[in-house]
C-alpha cells in the first residue's frame, strides 16, 4: 500500500499527468455524448505519455468502469441481433491482440496507434460509410478485427463505428449499439494484461488519479447529448481525432 501511495505522489504533479488529465476530460465528454471516444483518444495519448504497455492497461481499466455507468440504458435500446455476434467474435480474437501488445516494440506500437487514429479520423471526415447489408458472417468478421485491435492497441472502435454508423438508425440507437459493444469487450480486455503482468502498481496509481476525472466527465457528455445539436459535435470530434493521431504518430 505504501508503494501505491508513493507512486501516486510521484505521478501526480508531473507534466505527463497534466496532459493525461486534460485528455481524460475530452475523452469523457466524447464518451458520454457519442457513446465512443475513450479508446481512440486515450490509447494514443496515454501511449505517448507513458508507453503502450503502461498506458493501454490504464485505459482498459477505465473503459471497463465507464461501461458500467452507461450499460443499463443501452441494453434496452441496442440492436442485440447485430451487436452480440460482433461482440462475441471480438472476445475470441482479443487474446491474439494482447499477445501483440506484450511482445511488440512500444515506440513502434505507439506510432501504429497514431497512424490508425489518423486514418479513422480522415475516413469519418470524408463521410465514407459501409452501405451494404449486415449478414452474420460480416458481423463476425468486423468483430474479429475489432478484437485483435482491442488487445493490441486498446482501440476496438474504428471498424465497428464505421460499420454501425452506416445504418439508417437514429442517433439514439447508434449510441446504444456502441455502448453495448464496448461494454461486452471491456470486461474481457483487462484479463489478458492482468495475466501477462501489465496491471502494475504504477498502472493502478495512474488509474486512481484519472478515473475520478473520467467519471465526472462522462455524465456531462451524456447531458450534452440531450442539449447540443449533433451537427456541432462532429467537427469537434474530427478535429480531436486528427490532433490525437498526430501527437501519437509524430510525438
Amino acid at each position: 500500500m505504501s508503494a501505491f501511495w508513493a507512486e501516486i505522489s510521484a505521478t501526480l504533479f508531473t507534466w505527463p499527468m497534466l496532459g493525461g488529465l486534460f485528455a481524460t476530460v475530452i475523452a469523457g465528454l466524447m464518451r458520454g455524448y457519442a457513446g465512443f471516444g475513450t479508446a481512440v483518444i486515450l490509447a494514443p495519448i496515454y501511449s505517448t505519455l507513458w508507453g503502450a504497455p503502461a498506458g493501454i492497461p490504464v485505459m482498459l481499466l477505465m473503459e471497463l468502469l465507464i461501461s458500467a455507468q452507461l450499460l443499463p440504458a443501452a441494453m434496452r435500446e441496442a440492436d442485440k441481433r447485430v451487436i452480440l455476434p460482433i461482440g462475441g467474435t471480438a472476445l475470441l480474437t482479443l487474446p491474439l491482440g494482447t499477445v501483440i501488445l506484450y511482445a511488440a516494440d512500444p515506440d513502434l506500437l505507439r506510432r501504429v496507434i497514431g497512424g490508425f487514429v489518423l486514418v479513422f479520423g480522415f475516413l469519418l471526415m470524408s463521410g465514407w460509410r459501409y452501405h451494404g447489408s449486415r449478414p452474420l458472417w460480416l458481423n463476425m468478421s468486423v468483430g474479429g478485427v475489432a478484437g485483435v485491435l482491442k488487445g493490441a492497441t486498446g482501440m476496438s472502435g474504428p471498424p465497428v463505428i464505421l460499420y454501425l454508423l452506416a445504418g439508417p438508425e437514429e442517433a439514439k440507437r447508434h449510441r446504444a449499439n456502441l455502448i453495448l459493444f464496448f461494454g461486452i469487450i471491456a470486461v474481457a480486455s483487462v484479463v489478458g494484461p492482468f495475466l501477462l503482468g501489465l496491471i502494475t502498481v504504477a498502472v493502478l496509481a495512474k488509474l486512481a488519479v484519472l478515473l475520478p476525472v473520467m467519471l465526472l466527465s462522462v455524465p456531462v457528455g451524456v447531458r450534452l447529448f440531450h442539449v447540443v445539436p449533433e451537427r456541432l459535435y462532429k467537427p469537434f470530434a474530427m478535429a480531436v481525432l486528427v490532433a490525437v493521431g498526430c501527437i501519437a504518430l509524430f510525438g
